[in-house]
């Protein structure tokens, strides 16, 4: 992709896919913007995603499944009623956090969130913010997804390992589709259909966070078909109600051994996790 402002401006924008993932914007002193290769640029597809999410029922200890295809043989009238299909699958395995390289979320942080959480060692933050040129609005568009908006990028490459653990905030609406006020699971919900890249099998999870686990919260796994890599890969996304509306947490990855090996640092930001950030 490459957008170039035109001469008779003063100066021209070049904005590329990069090999790393990110989107970036030219090198004559704008910042960059990032999305890992597992994100579509166009966002037209937020009712495709929708209709591809099918509620499947719900499992015991607040968990539930959706699942993007139909169910095989045994949901015909002629199957048995003793072997009814799957509506729930087992927690992931726990996994040891990362060894902690610093904190975000507090005022005076790379960036100022309505939680706070720690980041594991090198892990770069930054904060992210709109594309202010108005030839390249068009790029404010990577930085949303349904009702929320991308407010921090978590960069893994500096510790070795190729994707984001990205923060989105819900602003101040009154309802999930305005992201405000709604609760974890229904504004997780709202996050994870506005997916571009058609998320399936999707497994949500009532779960505590934070210290002696005070802080409620809503989990998610699911996979995403990436559009431009033609790949499948999982994702993991987490929400938390706070005074300023639900906040969600995402961990992506390039490929499913990226997002494996990224799994320390989102248990340690779940295990730190709390919901007044400054």
């Amino acid at each position: 992709m490459l957008v170039t402002r035109g001469a008779d401006r003063g100066r021209g924008w070049a904005v590329s896919r990069g090999a790393d993932g990110g989107v970036r914007r030219g090198a004559d002193g704008g910042a960059d913007r990032r999305r890992d290769p597992d994100r579509s640029v166009r966002r037209g597809a937020v009712a495709v995603a929708a209709a591809v999410l099918l509620a499947a029922g719900c499992g015991s200890g607040g968990e539930s499944v959706r699942t993007d295809g139909a169910a095989s043989g045994g949901s015909g009238p002629s199957a048995p009623a003793s072997s009814p299909a799957p509506a729930s699958s087992p927690a992931p395995a726990a996994v040891a956090p990362a060894a902690k390289g610093g904190t975000v979320g507090a005022a005076g942080s790379a960036c100022p969130l309505p939680v706070a959480f720690d980041v594991a060692a090198e892990w770069q933050p930054k904060k992210v913010e709109p594309v202010g040129d108005p030839d390249l609005a068009e790029l404010n568009e990577l930085l949303r997804q349904g009702p929320f908006t991308m407010a921090c990028e978590i960069d893994a490459k500096p510790a070795g390992r190729i994707g984001f653990l990205r923060v989105w905030t819900g602003g101040g609406g009154t309802g999930a589709g305005q992201g405000g006020g709604a609760a974890p699971r229904a504004a997780l919900e709202s996050f994870v259909t506005a997916d571009d890249d058609a998320p399936s099998s999707a497994v949500y999870r009532d779960v505590r966070v934070g210290a002696d686990g005070a802080v409620s919260a809503t989990e998610v796994t699911y996979v995403v078909t990436s559009a431009l890599l033609g790949e499948r890969k999982p994702v993991r996304a987490l929400a938390v109600a706070t005074p300023r509306g639900p906040v969600v947490l995402e961990l992506g990855g390039m490929d499913g051994e990226e997002h494996t090996a990224m799994l320390p640092a989102w248990e340690l930001a779940k295990r730190s996790l709390t919901a007044a950030g400054d």
